[in-house]
């Protein structure tokens, strides 16, 4: 007799064996019943943007913008040190990224996550893993990331520092 399991059920295969990473997908309840599938396909993968530093009404707003030094040993953050504006938001290519976005640092230090337990932004140092509503768990990709960040140190490029880009995580 065959084990009966959830009907959704996900598991992030050893990033290292492919390219990009890859996520199984249970089909159906019977154990044997999995689907390869690429983050790309489960997630939309968005990269950072920082609004210029020298026009001051870009800044001090009330929307948190996050860079790479700010995520370290928390599972969650809320709030970030700088903010930006609404207008610091529109003259960028910054985008609002939704509560449970895991955040995932693309350079100087890749593969540091946090899960956004706000809405927030990011500089050009992340590619963000937005998963799709009832396709893939935020806490899910969190646990996974040390795969994701050996996939990212192995196929990172870059001539002064390694960077992933969005397109290698898709």
């Amino acid at each position: 007799m065959t084990s009966m399991l959830p009907t959704k059920k996900l598991c992030l295969v050893n990033a290292s064996l492919f390219f990009p990473p890859a996520i199984l997908v249970l089909k159906s309840s019977y154990i044997d019943d999995w689907e390869q599938r690429k983050l790309g396909e489960m997630a939309d993968i968005v990269g950072g943007s920082t609004p210029s530093t020298n026009i001051d009404e870009y800044w001090y707003g009330d929307i948190d913008w996050y860079s790479p030094i700010e995520i370290g040993e928390q599972i969650y953050v809320n709030g970030s040190q700088k903010k930006i504006t609404e207008l610091g938001l529109k003259k960028s290519s910054a985008k609002i990224l939704p509560v449970g976005t895991v955040l995932f640092t693309s350079r100087a230090g890749i593969g540091n996550t946090a899960i956004l337990a706000k809405e927030g932004t990011t500089n050009q140092g992340f590619q963000s893993i937005v998963p799709h509503k009832d396709e893939l768990d935020s806490y899910f990709i969190f646990s996974r990331t040390h795969e994701l960040k050996r996939y990212g140190e192995t196929n990172g490029a870059g001539s002064t520092f390694v960077e992933v880009s969005g397109k290698q995580m898709a």
